[in-house]
């Protein structure tokens, strides 16, 4: 045997076109493998402005896929069997770092770049010193099978909750497909059950092993593709529906979950309260200590709301200082005592611009879903409950009266008979 040569069984030397065929299948499955991994590096690439977690990662991954799968078509002396399978244990752990910083989770394990330069030191060993290929074959697909199944172990269980689980379970299938082709490898040269005497012998086991490594890693190509852009879907989608500034509901995002909650209570003939929030005097905040204090104000009455309200309770930002709060199963005495004690804590909260007395304070006005009621007329009310609450001295919550009364209550003492025509400013 001449080192950096092929040696093909006698069966397949007899045989010349079966022996050219077996020479030119294992250059197709590289050659599928750098076209994904090219393919791979320009989609990714081209998401690096939008500065989704590990991409570049998995683009430089991708790159060294490309380099390692070239070199193996280039021959197979030792310093490039080496050289590639470097290349290739770096790469698949570069991956796997990609998917957790994809995955919020932390990306480095020390004990695996331990394990990454003992595979590199044993890699020239078995290769210069004591060559041993079924050793390499062995050590270098197990390490390549732990990857794909922690890739996809953590594809399955730090999934982003609420997003479609189709590109997931694509990546997971893909991964663990992968993980099983090279664990079997790992096993049946671990074991003995396979003998190479050169790298990449191309003998009927080895093409198996090879053509379906190869399968799987344009799958787990796309796998990566496809979660990238379920997350800037994943974004589009909070932008369209969360207020950027306050992290509550924008206001169409709110008025479509309150539209089908409105729904829902008419067909259960359920009832549910709107409250309409507006900070006070934010115009003076605004004019006085300039917008960034404003922000500020509107960011922390959001967030003290957010965390006081009810599992259930839905929060919107539906105007510039102005919040809405829809109570699902609260009659509007119960939903007027949950927003006085939303007021109560804003107003206790202390300065919300640094180096300045600026305590922000709530009016708001409460009314409750009738049979017959839409949700624009509970929210009308809510609003004219609002201006009832500005005219009474602010810092209130008025509950809005009957369709058919004009008594209008203040909570959580005193009242006021105001007509809604006659209040003209908040």
């Amino acid at each position: 045997m001449v080192r950096g040569h092929i040696v093909l069984p006698l069966r397949l030397q007899a045989n010349p076109k079966l022996c050219h065929a077996f020479m030119s299948i294992p250059a197709v499955f590289i050659s599928i493998a750098i076209l994904s991994c090219v393919m791979s590096v320009a989609v990714l690439g081209s998401l690096f402005q939008a500065q989704v977690p590990g991409v570049r990662l998995w683009c430089v991954a991708s790159g060294l896929l490309v380099i390692t799968s070239a070199l193996l078509l280039s021959g197979t002396s030792d310093i490039v069997v080496v050289t590639a399978s470097s290349l290739l244990v770096i790469a698949s752990l570069l991956g796997l770092r990609g998917f957790r910083q994809f995955l919020n989770q932390r990306a480095s394990v020390a004990w695996e770049y331990v394990a990454v330069g003992g595979i590199l030191f044993m890699l020239v060993y078995w290769t210069f010193v004591s060559p041993h290929v079924d050793a390499r074959s062995t050590m270098i697909s197990g390490f390549i099978a732990y990857v794909r199944f922690h890739i996809g172990w953590s594809v399955l269980k730090y999934r982003p909750p609420g997003r479609p689980k189709y590109a997931y379970y694509f990546v997971s299938i893909a991964a663990a497909l992968g993980a099983v082709v090279h664990a079997v490898r790992a096993i049946s040269y671990g074991l003995g059950f396979a003998h190479e005497t050169v790298f990449l012998e191309p003998t009927p086991l080895n093409v198996m092993f090879l053509g379906m490594a190869a399968l799987t890693l344009p799958c787990l190509s796309v796998g990566m593709v496809l979660v990238a852009h379920d997350r800037l879907s994943d974004r589009m989608e909070r932008l369209a529906t969360f207020d950027d500034l306050t992290g509550v509901l924008a206001r169409r995002a709110f008025i479509a979950r309150a539209e089908a909650i409105a729904h829902a209570a008419a067909a259960r003939k359920a009832v549910f309260s709107i409250a309409i929030l507006d900070i006070d005097k934010f115009k003076r905040i605004n004019d006085r200590y300039g917008h960034a204090a404003g922000d500020l104000a509107l960011a922390r009455v959001a967030s003290l709301i957010s965390h006081a309200v009810r599992e259930d309770d839905v929060v919107g930002r539906i105007g510039g200082e102005e919040f809405a709060l829809l109570l699902p199963s609260a009659t509007k005495e119960e939903a007027g005592r949950l927003v006085d004690r939303l007021r109560a804590i804003v107003a206790a909260s202390g300065s919300c611009v640094p180096g300045a007395d600026v305590v922000p304070t709530l009016s708001a006005g409460v009314d409750a879903y009738c049979e017959g009621d839409t949700l624009a007329s509970v929210m009308a009310r809510a609003d004219a409950a609002l201006y009832a609450a500005k005219a009474n001295g602010r810092n209130c919550v008025m509950v809005a009266p009957a369709v058919d009364a004009r008594q209008w209550k203040r909570l959580p003492t005193g009242s006021s008979e105001l007509a809604s025509g006659n209040i003209t400013s908040r």
